[in-house]
């Protein structure tokens, strides 16, 4: 990756602020047909309540460029489920994947809530270091990571993959049809057998 960014931990409320922002100019609403082709798009809107307290449960990773957050990547543990109730058919459906032969919801896992990198700022490598800094942050307390992509967003998608991810579950609901892609940590590969219970 090149220099002069830095990649870590949320510090401080200018710096959730900072998230707020960019997720502002990245949702999908306010992007052109082609822009979310070529570019990717972001789907849900936090506020700055939600997100400090998804931060005092698990911060969440930014990358800087000196003192400008110009990509995050947004910790949610289940703890989280109620804080987002859009989300809430997500964490119902994990609840029946079934992962080394349990049931996922009863593993160490938590939903990267989402990944976003400044236009001005992409293809410098910042997309995987922000994964990177979640395992190596958070591979103590949990064992893999899960997460939701639109099936239209295939610059993600191929991006997710690039890191480690594999598609474990597809379905639709009323804003769009998800690909539901896991990375494990514990395996070898990063690829191991799930299937929904």
């Amino acid at each position: 990756m090149s220099h002069p960014y830095s990649v870590r931990a949320v510090q401080s409320r200018s710096e959730l602020e900072q998230v707020l922002a960019l997720q502002r100019n990245n949702l999908k609403q306010g992007l052109s047909q082609e822009e979310m082709r070529s570019q990717g798009f972001v789907t849900v809107a936090h506020d700055l309540p939600t997100l400090e307290a998804m931060h005092a449960l698990a911060p969440s990773i930014i990358a800087l460029h000196g003192s400008e957050v110009v990509a995050y990547a947004l910790v949610m543990p289940q703890e989280c489920r109620k804080l987002v109730p859009v989300l809430e058919p997500m964490f119902a459906l994990l609840g029946r994947i079934d992962f080394r032969g349990r049931p996922l919801e009863e593993q160490r896992f938590y939903v990267m809530g989402q990944i976003c990198i400044d236009k001005a700022h992409r293809g410098m490598g910042l997309f995987d270091a922000l994964y990177h800094q979640h395992r190596e942050q958070l591979r103590d307390r949990f064992d893999c990571v899960v997460t939701e992509v639109s099936v239209h967003n295939t610059r993600s998608l191929r991006a997710h993959e690039r890191v480690g991810f594999q598609t474990v579950h597809t379905y639709p609901d009323v804003t769009d049809t998800w690909a539901v892609v896991l990375w494990d940590w514990a395996a070898p590969t990063g690829r191991v057998a799930i299937h929904l219970r």
